[in-house]
């Protein structure tokens, strides 16, 4: 949140605002210049608005995901599912949901920013499939008779070996 100074009528500091909206217009150009093109800096920071507010923070979100939208345009439906190609907007929703929620000092992620980041899932990789798949660990049951065996096997085996190697010396 920016910082408030209060005046005896309760409203922000007009030079505050004014100081803090500067701050931000320099911060969001500055984001720009940090390898974010122009495009980032108009949607994903509305340095327009002189302070933030906790209202502004679903407004703010909403940039945030047309800006997304206007990314995945650029991307044809055989390339929806390939990460070299969408992990540039991709990471960009998510930069600018988590920007935006530390500058306002809300967790993250929180429950709007997952809602976008699940209508992304849902809207643009719900047919996205795994070449490979992916192993898990067999079931518990499964996993301790796949321990015990051995660890049970091997007292027999070493009796086993005894009982042979003395039944040799006594034939000899």
């Amino acid at each position: 949140m920016a910082l408030r100074a209060h005046m005896s009528s309760g409203r922000l500091s007009q030079g505050l605002l004014l100081l803090c909206g500067k701050a931000a217009h320099a911060r969001c150009h500055l984001a720009a210049g940090a390898g974010r093109d122009a495009r980032w800096a108009e949607a994903c920071c509305p340095c327009s608005a002189p302070f933030l507010t906790e209202g502004n923070y679903t407004d703010i979100t909403q940039q945030c995901w047309d800006y997304f939208v206007d990314l995945m345009r650029n991307v044809t439906t055989s390339e929806l599912c390939e990460w070299k190609v969408i992990s540039r907007p991709y990471s960009e929703l998510q930069a600018c949901l988590e920007y935006w929620a530390d500058r306002l000092n809300y967790s993250y992620p929180n429950a709007l920013a997952e809602q976008y980041i699940f209508q992304s899932h849902h809207h643009y990789f719900h047919n996205c499939t795994l070449e490979h798949p992916v192993y898990f660990d067999p079931p518990e049951d499964v996993l301790l008779a796949m321990i015990i065996a051995p660890i049970c096997l091997i007292p027999f085996l070493v009796t086993l070996v005894i009982w042979r190697s003395k039944d040799g010396k006594a034939q000899a």
